[in-house]
């Protein structure tokens, strides 16, 4: 399974508890969380999204133009953010990926705390 990596810049780069990207690869390295039931997991791609967001789609057609993915995992720490995102609603997120590039998008990564 090819694994686009999107997650939440702020969680990320300023630490509001997310230590980075390690945890996202280590599940999918795993297949544990949300990669459970994938035979494989083959991570194509680790995009952030920077507030506002209003670079991700493009950014996510960028990444589509040059890499074939099969599925879009929004990490933990977007899907689950708390406080949650004053300028996305993930469902919302989730349903315009899906529609723009006709690939599910999973909501989560891993269950690490």
């Amino acid at each position: 399974m090819n694994v686009l990596i999107v997650s939440c810049g702020s969680y990320v780069s300023q630490g509001y508890g997310c230590p980075g990207e390690w945890k996202c690869f280590k599940a999918a390295r795993d297949r544990e969380g949300n990669f459970k039931d994938y035979d494989s997991v083959n991570v194509v791609g680790f995009l952030t999204c920077e507030c506002p967001g209003r670079s991700l789609i493009p950014n996510i057609g960028c990444v589509k133009k040059n890499v074939d993915f099969d599925v879009i995992h929004l990490s933990t720490c977007m899907a689950n953010a708390w406080p949650a995102c004053p300028y996305r609603d993930v469902d919302e997120l989730a349903k315009k990926i899906t529609e723009k590039f006709g690939v599910k998008v999973v909501k989560g990564t891993h269950d690490y705390a």
